[in-house]
């Protein structure tokens, strides 16, 4: 990825900021452009809670390349409470503590850093929410 790419999605990376219909309410992530037919305004930004409720889940033992070092990680699909659904990686939460609707919130991590330029890319996990 590079730098200009990166600073382009930094709203729906660091704040899961998705977009909201102006005339309907529907929420959904990531940004897009509008659908064809729809008026440039239709889609306003909208700032996600960052909470939701773990759908499914996998444990990922053989990785892409570049993320050999990291496994075995878990890997979610987050029904967000505004609707839309997020993949996602689960952080604190070992293996066998994650579960079909857990509840969970974003946050932000290092996703990997991009070599000799020494740009690090951060963005947006889930991990189980934490008791008071």
């Amino acid at each position: 990825m590079d730098l200009a790419k990166h600073w382009r999605l930094r709203h729906a990376r660091y704040r899961l900021e998705g977009q909201r219909n102006r005339l309907t309410g529907e929420v959904r992530f990531p940004p897009a452009p509008p659908r064809p037919g729809e008026a440039e305004d239709t889609w306003e930004p909208y700032l996600l809670s960052g909470r939701g409720r773990v759908y499914s889940f996998s444990v990922v033992r053989q990785p892409p390349e570049g993320f050999e070092d990291r496994t075995p990680y878990l890997v979610a699909l987050v029904r967000l409470e505004e609707g839309p659904m997020v993949t996602a990686q689960l952080t604190d939460c070992d293996l066998d503590q994650a579960a079909i609707d857990m509840p969970v919130e974003m946050v932000t991590r290092r996703l990997r850093d991009l070599g000799p330029t020494g740009l690090i890319v951060y963005g947006y996990k889930f991990r189980p929410i934490m008791q008071m």
